[in-house]
């Protein structure tokens, strides 16, 4: 499994851990340590609980930036972190829409989607500032898009997907905000 093994970050040294045995451990660990975290996912159900516990850890402000090829897992991580936020409705990626709201749990959720957003000029004309200091938390999918507007982001974490394969999935946490 390779549970126990650590990594250094940062002068940091942190446990990996592994989604299926120690999530309540990934929620202390994003609580205590807000640097860095690798954890592997097996399935996505797996992707889901880490969302989960990201959205019971979550307060108001966090702007969570997320990572990933298509296909890696993040509308299903954005799935969990509703959840964990205890929003009860149909989570859907808002490639079309831009900005999906979800209201409901103790924090509002806004899922946005960059992907089909291609230059500055069209991420700023989207309107998206209010969504960088938001009232409650907001997931923005594609967020790389935005390093070339120069906006400023309030307390930002993190997430990047990387496909391992078929099933695994490599979930980095980021914590730049703490």
């Amino acid at each position: 499994s390779g549970c126990a093994r650590s990594i250094r970050s940062r002068s940091t040294c942190l446990t990996r851990f592994c989604a299926r045995r120690n999530l309540r451990a990934f929620r202390r660990k994003i609580d205590r340590d807000r640097n860095r975290l690798e954890i592997i996912s097996h399935n996505p159900s797996d992707t889901e609980k880490l969302g989960a516990e990201l959205g019971r850890a979550a307060r108001h402000g966090w702007v969570v930036a997320l990572g990933g090829d298509l296909g890696a897992g993040k509308t299903q991580f954005v799935r969990g972190l509703a959840r964990g936020l205890g929003i009860s409705g149909r989570v859907h990626s808002p490639t079309f829409t831009l900005v999906n709201e979800y209201g409901g749990g103790r924090l509002k959720l806004f899922h946005l989607d960059l992907y089909r957003l291609e230059t500055p000029e069209q991420i700023l004309s989207a309107g998206i500032e209010e969504y960088l200091k938001p009232d409650g938390v907001a997931v923005i999918e594609w967020a790389e898009r935005i390093a070339d507007c120069r906006l400023p982001i309030g307390n930002l974490k993190n997430v990047k997907i990387e496909v391992l394969n078929e099933a695994e999935r490599k979930i980095i946490y980021d914590d730049f905000g703490a």
